[in-house]
């Protein structure tokens, strides 16, 4: 059994997903977050199904390359039942998705989600009430409590057990006169997807649908075409926004019907927008909030590097006393340096990075940060929804760049991924924070990434002149604050953390050896000799070549990499104030790691990949040599 959860982007779909599944699905208070689906194998009743969670999406449209994923596993794969999760303080809006999933013509459940929310606003819906209306049961559902969630899942095992299929909604007698035209004579030619879904789909127009239609049946395009000229003279609308306009219509009737306005509490957070929306002291808000979380991050992560430096630095030389100098002491001594890298250098900053920043998303600050940015992305040529991207940058650059596919404009969403390459991921904080925070101060680390801010600002203006196009205001829906359990936070910064553990920490472990057995053979002076010219130009250490090189890897390699190339512990006693700021601003900015580097050829192509790498390359040198010039006079 196979059952699909469906709702529109920040309804708790994944937050759903995440109490059955573990935590597997990425989650945010904010649009975009779910780019693509994620499938997973639960135990419901004794029976094990196939849990999908899908992209978050408002239509099945598929305007969007997120919303193309949605309707394109619907119509491509069997599913047993839809759960359909919607945001109950926005009832109305939800069910206009719900109501195009009618017409899917499968066993459906509705999960009235956020009930707690809607009682803090004083909204009182009859759930049976909206069950019978729409023909599915509706059950009652707080996500992020795990409080009717088991209920949720056996009722839709067993209403796909029963195979109980929903009647959607009726169109006006011109939209159903077009529709039963079509189904006498379309043969079937989309299955899964059922004939009459797919002929409401070619009246709207849907490209994919006309396509295969066109090659099944050639013959009928004409008739389609001609139908849907009809509509369009008689509506004066195009069919996809007279067929989209009845479903508003019928989400708030039914929405209306359903839904009681009581006594609505003022509360602390009603007045907080005040401040962090404000023209002028958002802005401030904003600034000391970064101030803040990067002091957390910095006097968290000093608390444990210094020790944990301490005991791996014992644990080494007391291994070199046993075994004395040698080959195998020497792959030895690069096996638990790559281990004392992961554990003492980066995850003391990686974790409370992470928490952070899950828990900012999660109480519903990153949706403000957007708006308040809109009005600069707009300045430096780029549509709003850009700064989704850019907020998962800083997690992780490859959900960054997959992010891009909730922007309609293929120029968008080139422009969208270059910059979010430039955006400095938790790999590339523990570089900031480990060479220039530990050294330098937190305050430094904090500039870097104004510094960073100012650069991608740059690039994106430059960008936009070279690629000039009129971009389009952005359509934000601003998010409750909400309370985020410290289950949720630690388990998204788990998720988030485990990605370092499992993939990029056997790599730094194993690039870790590799340089102490170069450094043996001394074949490491052959490689930093080609990458002299660029480390003499930065004014850095010849030293420094092997670990730039192996940072394209992992970022993360870049820092660790740095002590074994240095042969020191104490980086200040081999490198100056100007050459770590140095170093710092270029790992930053230069060439994206691996796995960004595949993802961006898998969403914008080889040649797109290959002008982000090579832009990346130009910026780091430029932006390096500008803070190096910094530096040196204020250090």
């Amino acid at each position: 059994m196979r059952i699909a959860l469906i709702g529109q982007p920040n309804c708790g779909k994944s937050t759903l997903f995440n109490q059955v599944a573990g935590y597997k699905a990425e989650t945010g208070n904010f649009s975009g977050t779910t780019v693509t689906f994620t499938e997973t194998k639960v135990r419901v009743q004794g029976q094990v199904v196939n849990l999908v969670d899908l992209p978050g999406t408002y239509t099945l449209a598929a305007s969007n390359p997120a919303e193309r994923e949605v309707f394109t596993y619907l119509a491509g794969h069997e599913v047993d039942i839809i759960i359909n999760v919607i945001d109950a303080v926005h009832l109305s809006q939800s069910l206009e998705l719900t109501l195009e999933l009618l017409e899917l013509q499968r066993p459906m459940v509705i999960a009235l989600n956020m009930l707690d929310e809607a009682r803090m606003v004083g909204l009182q819906l009859d759930g049976p009430g909206l069950g019978k209306l729409v023909g599915t049961p509706v059950l009652p559902l707080v996500a992020s409590k795990g409080q009717g969630v088991r209920n949720l899942f056996v009722a839709a095992v067993r209403t796909a057990q029963e195979g109980v299929i929903p009647i959607r909604q009726a169109f006006s007698p011109d939209i159903e006169g077009a529709v039963d035209f079509l189904m006498s004579r379309v043969m079937s030619f989309a299955e899964p997807l059922c004939t009459e879904a797919a002929v409401i789909k070619l009246l709207e127009g849907d490209a994919e649908l006309t396509k295969a239609l066109k090659n099944s049946q050639p013959e009928m395009i004409h008739v389609v075409e001609d139908l849907r000229l009809g509509l369009q003279h008689s509506r004066s609308r195009q069919p996809v926004w007279v067929i989209s306009g009845e479903r508003h219509a019928r989400a708030n009737e039914i929405a209306d019907m359903v839904t009681r306005q009581g006594e609505r509490r003022v509360l602390f957070r009603d007045h907080l927008d005040n401040i962090l929306l404000h023209p002028v002291l958002g802005y401030l808000a904003l600034v000391l909030i970064l101030f803040l979380f990067f002091q957390f991050v910095y006097h968290f992560g000093t608390l444990l590097e210094e020790p944990l430096l301490n005991f791996f630095i014992g644990m080494e030389g007391m291994m070199l006393s046993w075994l004395g100098e040698g080959f195998f002491s020497q792959i030895l001594v690069g096996l638990i340096q790559g281990i004392s890298g992961g554990i003492a250098i980066v995850l003391p900053y990686l974790m409370p990075f992470l928490f952070g920043l899950g828990l900012l998303e999660d109480i519903g600050y990153l949706p403000r940060v957007a708006f308040l940015m809109d009005a600069l992305m707009h300045r430096i040529g780029l549509h709003g929804k850009a700064i989704v991207p850019f907020i998962l940058g800083f997690g992780c650059n490859v959900p960054a760049v997959m992010s891009t596919r909730i922007m309609e404009d293929r120029r968008d969403r080139f422009i969208a991924a270059a910059l979010a390459t430039l955006v400095p991921c938790a790999a590339r904080l523990s570089v900031v924070f480990g060479l220039v925070a530990f050294y330098l101060g937190p305050n430094l680390a904090l500039a870097i990434y104004l510094f960073n801010l100012v650069v991608i600002s740059l690039t994106a203006r430059l960008l936009s002149l070279m690629m000039p196009e009129e971009t389009p205001g952005l359509i934000l829906e601003i998010p409750v604050y909400r309370l985020p359990t410290f289950r949720t936070v630690a388990g998204k910064a788990w998720f988030r953390i485990r990605e370092f553990v499992v993939e990029a920490w056997p790599v730094l472990i194993a690039g870790s050896i590799v340089l102490s057995i170069l450094n043996y053979f001394n074949w490491a002076v052959f490689i930093n000799s080609l990458v002299r010219p660029l480390s003499w130009l930065l004014g850095l250490p010849a030293p420094v070549g092997v670990p730039l090189i192996f940072g394209i890897l992992r970022k993360e390699l870049s820092l660790v990499m740095l002590h074994q190339a240095l042969q020191v512990t104490d980086l200040s006693t081999k490198m100056t104030s100007v050459q770590m700021v140095t170093f710092a601003v270029f790992v930053v900015f230069y060439i994206p790691c691996l796995a960004t580097m595949a993802v961006l050829r898998r969403e914008l192509g080889a040649r797109a990949m290959a002008l982000i790498a090579s832009l990346t390359v130009i910026i780091a040198m430029l932006a390096a040599l500008a803070a190096r010039g910094a530096a040196l006079l204020f250090l």
